[in-house]
């Protein structure tokens, strides 16, 4: 049966099981639009920017598990994906992006709308292409979706020029791939586990520090088993949480420069340290030169690339974190851990992260009561910045993939967009988004979006009037010079409501309950403006470069209740 490119191109999503599309049509892509009316199958998402469909095919993939799927037209709709691909690749999601490319006769012509997306996008994406005959695409497309989603997830870019799109060639999807270069290591090497074993067995001090890979390879019961067996406590890393459920008594927070006082001490004082499915990077380590002295370091990891990359490993195994802990598992003998569960119980006492009880209102008050009132049932997705911080420290999350989150590349606007693709792909789940005044505007077109698919998402801006993250920075490493820190806002409530979103602001402590409860129960989006303490910091803080031992905890001083005179109003420009 022969079929155009665009028809090849659907018939090929429909039969990889893709539902949703993230996407922004133009003349490249004509053709491939004309034709999703064919498939209603596929249900087309109309963004407002490119960014967008990246962001929300990524949110979508991580609520999910399933692959993300964005298209773009070529030149600026395909450079308007970079950041969203850039973000997909660092935190190893399976997105696919398709855009549309000029003619091909006028490639590399400098034609209208002509960019080298391909060579742009190589080091930020697992494989990309360029389709330059159709006869190729359907076998393109299932080399794709095997690529996206095995070994180290990640994103692929398909490069598809307009007129293959109208090209017509016969249709017969593979039924598997050939791809003799490509076979990831999946069982990790017995020996390897077995050295492992007997490390753990024999440890005083173990800590488990679980990352991203833990959720991908959903290695939860055995991770479960690993630490309750073994009585060994567990950290994770941002794009770890809530891989080891918060209320599990071994269970010790997140690590890392903003992470617990407590798991970061553990670490320093560690004679074990099992990393898994994590890559060290540095917000995690501070100074590698001093991360972890005293312990012997065993690293499971998929990628073979990421062992002994930042940090050396005293145990390399390359392998799938939930194959190589089922085989490790079996090698684990129970052992009596109290003595060193009791010091970090001793730290955690004399450490905690707690909220202050304070006349102004806390970001982290804001948190901590979006958890009450969810009771945990939700997903949260986050911007970048303190907001991040206070959402992965004041939350409990005690499901996986129920904390989406910007990690190595640190993508403020990833929030709404994210979280939307969240709600798209779990439409009865409650999505929080909760983002700084910063990071929203970034993306804030997206919630036309939102209103045009109906998606309830909640919105929570802890509006402190500042770029908060950066002037915290300015504050305590460059004597409070707030260059470029302070940011003028809309008025969000109108913005919202513009966009025919119901939306309330909330200044003071007893409104925060009443505002959440009154979201929640609407049935639609719902925006909530928290005007927080403009100057509050994130705490505790390793910083950059620093150790441990120099950890900066929060001060035991009143922050001064919000003032609307120390906000940079649009009249005061």
């Amino acid at each position: 049966m022969k079929l155009t490119g665009a028809q090849i191109l659907c018939e090929s999503l429909v039969k990889e099981g893709v539902e949703v599309i993230f996407g922004f049509p133009g003349g490249a892509v004509i053709p491939l639009y004309d034709t999703l009316p064919q498939y209603p199958q596929l249900r087309h998402i109309l963004v407002r920017h490119e960014q967008g469909a990246a962001h929300a095919a990524d949110g979508y993939a991580r609520a999910t598990g399933k692959v993300g799927v964005c298209f773009a037209t070529s030149g600026p709709g395909a450079t308007n994906l970079v950041t969203g691909i850039a973000n997909a690749f660092l935190d190893s999601v399976p997105v696919i992006a398709v855009t549309g490319q000029v003619h091909r006769d006028f490639i590399g012509r400098d034609a209208f709308q002509e960019t080298d997306i391909t060579g742009i996008t190589l080091p930020i994406t697992k494989h990309n292409y360029l389709v330059m005959d159709v006869n190729h695409l359907a076998t393109i497309i299932k080399e794709t979706f095997h690529l996206a989603h095995t070994g180290r997830p990640g994103p692929i870019l398909i490069d598809i020029p307009r007129d293959v799109f109208l090209e017509q060639a016969e249709f017969n999807y593979p039924e598997k791939t050939d791809l003799p270069g490509y076979k990831p290591t999946l069982q990790g090497h017995p020996a390897q586990i077995k050295k492992a074993a007997k490390a753990i067995n024999e440890a005083k001090r173990p800590i488990i520090i679980a990352g991203r890979g833990v959720n991908v390879s959903k290695a939860y019961n055995e991770l479960k088993l690993l630490a309750e067996t073994a009585q060994i406590p567990v950290a994770t890393t941002l794009l770890g949480v809530g891989c080891f459920p918060e209320s599990h008594a071994l269970s010790y927070g997140m690590v890392g420069m903003h992470g617990m006082v407590y798991a970061n001490y553990a670490i320093e004082s560690s004679d074990v340290l099992i990393a898994l499915g994590m890559r060290f990077d540095d917000r995690v380590t501070g100074k590698i030169s001093a991360f972890a002295p005293h312990a012997h370091i065993v690293h499971i990891d998929i990628d073979p690339a990421e062992i002994g990359k930042n940090v050396r490993a005293d145990i390399p195994i390359v392998g799938d974190v939930k194959m190589v802990l089922q085989a490790l598992n079996k090698q684990i003998v129970p052992v009596d851990r109290l003595e060193w569960v009791n010091q970090l119980d001793d730290w955690r006492r004399e450490h905690p992260i707690d909220i202050r009880d304070d006349d102004g209102l806390l970001p982290q008050y804001v948190v901590r009561q979006i958890y009450e009132i969810t009771r945990g049932e939700a997903i949260i997705v986050t911007g970048v910045g303190q907001h991040q911080m206070w959402a992965a420290q004041h939350y409990l999350f005690n499901k996986p993939n129920t904390l989406i989150s910007s990690g190595g590349l640190g993508t403020m606007g990833f929030g709404l967009p994210a979280a939307f693709g969240a709600q798209i792909g779990c439409p009865d789940t409650t999505v929080w988004c909760i983002d700084g005044d910063g990071s929203f505007q970034m993306t804030i077109q997206e919630l036309a979006t939102i209103v045009q698919e109906q998606a309830p998402v909640k919105i929570a801006i802890i509006n402190n009037g500042y770029l908060g993250m950066v002037r915290q920075w300015q504050q305590l490493f460059y004597k409070a010079r707030y260059v470029a820190t302070p940011i003028s806002c809309p008025d969000f409530v109108k913005i919202a409501e513009g966009y025919y979103i119901p939306a309330l602001r909330v200044k003071h402590r007893e409104e925060v309950a009443p505002a959440i409860e009154q979201a929640m129960a609407h049935h639609g989006p719902f925006l909530i403006d928290f005007m927080v303490a403009p100057e509050e910091n994130v705490y505790p803080m390793i910083p950059p470069g620093a150790t441990v031992a120099e950890i900066m905890e929060e001060p035991r001083q009143p922050v001064k209740a919000i003032s609307d005179s120390k906000r940079l109003k649009v009249s005061n420009i």
